[in-house]
């Protein structure tokens, strides 16, 4: 009887990941493992940083995952001038009760839309830091809850672009995966021509409330991962340490990311189970964004991909479980 309950639990769980992926693929063509991928990041409570050129669906893509879920969603432009307050929130005095007045911010919300957010200075990046580790915001010393499920979609410019200011190491880390969009293929970029033509109903509609959102969240936790499938992380791990084209390699923190990572995968795959191979999909994701090349690497590798080459190369010098 149990077990029969636990299949249509999990057959459950798989048609929302289902209903999720179809909204999105009505408006991201040609892009499965995105979508995917950016869907496990919600079920593992995680942040989703976007990286890519300005024009490839960065900003729809966080715009139709924040509203395939019927709940809050702020969308905040970040500039250059762009304060703190502009995004916590302000106490301000009010004049009738003689009182002060704590007014919110756009991070009191569900989901919330950072577009991006590295055109903003370090002062106002890391305004995000605690709502995203502790889901709260302090203010003139008194913490304020955030309501869940709360998730940052973020999206940023290559920092080759100018006018960027580079996210620090510690905001990064907060972000569970970074994603890149990359050019459509022809068959897909004409369909978006065609999209575009119509009307704007296309930017995606809610398929799921809030609540079954956490109803997701609290199944990945019970996704079974094996002692051998943990040994086989945490070997990829101390591999990033010692590497000797990284002069930074994936902290604690990262390791505990690509875990839970490694569970909403295979709850989307319609598992309770992880396997090898969603470690290794997951990896570069994970932790690209986690490393630092050495300078050597840096001078003669120039732009994003280094990480994730040497990633790879990782992968391929740790034995993977049968």
């Amino acid at each position: 009887m149990i077990q029969r309950e636990e299949t249509q639990t999990l057959a459950g769980a798989a048609e929302k990941v289902r209903l999720l992926e179809e909204s999105l693929g009505e408006v991201i063509r040609g892009k499965p493992e995105v979508i995917r991928f950016s869907l496990v990041c919600l079920l593992a409570r995680g942040h989703l940083l976007i990286e890519d050129v300005p024009g490839v669906g960065k900003t729809t893509l966080a715009q139709a995952l924040a509203r395939s879920v019927r709940s809050r969603f702020h969308r905040l432009q970040f500039t250059a001038d762009m304060l703190p307050s502009d995004v916590l929130g302000v106490t301000i005095f009010n004049a009738q009760t003689r009182e002060f007045e704590f007014k919110q911010g756009p991070v009191f919300t569900n989901f919330l839309l950072a577009d991006e957010i590295n055109r903003a200075t370090p002062k106002t990046q890391s305004a995000l830091l605690e709502a995203m580790n502790e889901l709260q915001v302090t203010i003139d010393g008194r913490s304020y809850p955030l309501d869940p499920p709360f998730m940052v979609i973020a999206t940023q410019n290559p920092v080759e672009h100018h006018g960027t200011y580079p996210l620090p190491e510690s905001q990064l880390d907060r972000f569970l995966l970074r994603l890149r969009m990359g050019y459509p293929d022809p068959k897909s970029e004409r369909e978006i021509l065609q999209q575009s033509a119509g009307s704007r109903e296309w930017l995606g509609q809610g398929v799921l409330a809030g609540d079954e959102v956490l109803w997701l969240q609290d199944h990945v936790r019970e996704v079974k991962v094996d002692e051998v499938l943990m040994n086989y992380m945490l070997a990829i791990v101390a591999q990033t340490r010692s590497h000797a084209s990284l002069a930074l390699g994936v902290s604690p923190r990262g390791a505990q990311a690509l875990f839970r990572a490694t569970q909403g995968l295979a709850l989307a795959e319609g598992r309770d189970y992880a396997i090898a191979d969603d470690v290794k999909r997951l990896v570069v994701p994970v932790c690209a964004h986690r490393v630092v090349v050495n300078s050597r690497v840096a001078m003669t590798e120039r732009g994003p991909n280094a990480a994730g080459r040497i990633l790879e190369e990782i992968l391929t010098l740790v034995d993977v479980p049968l």
